[in-house]
Parts: C-alpha cells; sequence; structure tokens
C-alpha cells in the first residue's frame, strides 16, 4: 500500500514538474517572439474598455492575449465578438478554458503568430506588446486596418501615429494609448 501511495506521488510530482517546465518553454519562447506575458490587473481591464466605446457586435482583437483576460472582459461587458491571438499554446488552452467556464460562444482563441493573422475584420484592435514588435508590425497593420477601426496600445506609443491618437490613459507603470485609424 504505501509502495502504491509513494509511486502515486511520484507520478503527481513528475507531471508538475513536467507542466511547470512547458509553461516556463512557452513563457520564454512568448519573451523570445516578441512579448513576455505579463497580465494586466482587472481595474486597468475595465477602464481601457469604458475608453473604447465598444459596441455589440464589433469585433475585437487582442494580440498577445495571454490568458485571454481582456478579450474575454470584452466580450462578456460588451457583446463584441472577440479575437485572441497568442503564440503561446499553453496560454490558448487556459484561454479556452476559461472561456468555456464563463459560457463565452462569441469568442475565438488563435494559436498563432501575430504576423500571421488578417486584421481586416476587426473594429479594434489591442496590444500589449513591446516597441519593437510594434515597429516590426506596423506595416502590416497599415495595410490591412480598415479606417475608422481603433488600435489600442497598452504600455508603448505607437512611433510614427503621433497624429492618430485621440486619448491617452495616464497610468503607472504603463499608459495606454488610443488611435484612431
Amino acid at each position: 500500500m504505501n509502495v502504491f501511495l509513494y509511486l502515486g506521488l511520484l507520478i503527481l510530482e513528475l507531471l508538475f514538474l513536467c507542466g511547470l517546465a512547458a509553461y516556463s518553454v512557452g513563457l520564454l519562447y512568448s519573451s523570445i517572439m516578441g512579448a513576455p506575458y505579463v497580465p494586466t490587473s482587472k481595474k486597468h481591464i475595465d477602464e481601457i474598455l469604458k475608453k473604447a466605446n465598444l459596441k455589440n457586435g464589433q469585433v475585437f482583437m487582442e494580440l498577445g492575449s495571454g490568458d485571454g483576460r481582456l478579450v474575454r472582459r470584452a466580450v462578456h461587458v460588451y457583446g463584441v465578438k472577440g479575437v485572441g491571438v497568442d503564440i503561446n499554446s499553453l496560454l490558448i488552452m487556459l484561454s479556452k478554458f476559461l472561456a468555456s467556464r464563463q459560457h463565452l460562444t462569441d469568442i475565438t482563441f488563435l494559436n498563432r503568430n501575430i504576423f500571421n493573422v488578417d486584421f481586416s475584420n476587426a473594429d479594434c484592435i489591442y496590444m500589449f506588446l513591446m516597441p519593437e514588435t510594434i515597429k516590426k508590425l506596423l506595416p502590416k497593420m497599415e495595410k490591412e486596418i480598415r479606417k475608422g477601426t481603433l488600435v489600442i496600445s497598452h504600455g508603448f506609443k505607437i512611433t510614427g501615429w503621433e497624429n492618430k491618437v485621440i486619448h491617452t490613459i495616464k497610468s503607472e507603470p504603463f499608459s495606454t494609448f488610443y488611435y484612431k485609424v
């Protein structure tokens, strides 16, 4: 009996360590690809979304969605159609699980590189990405984003879009910038 208990605990410990290692590798990969996973607080999420003036049925896309907390909140509170995009498959699985627990149906999570996603259907795009990644993403965004699309950049300004800024939420440690394309 003690042998089975010991083996069971050993197996659980191995599973935990394998999961932790996979999660750590995923976070490292996300960081290398352009954006480390840094969750935004619920208070900031609500403030960011309120200023976005989202309307029922609009398409809200979150680039580098992490656990999907922002896009899930947008779908839940504002009735938008949500699209979360992240390169980390473990975070995408977590996002899908959390969305299903909330009974959210108008939401999709894509396990993709943000450079391989079409932005043309989005009414609002939210991102919390590193400045270098934003700079690389800018030509793609300018090519694909429709006129009138709202782009929200949390944390960092979009260099070259100074004339498109319509609102700024000044906050520590990260401000949020709203651009109308």
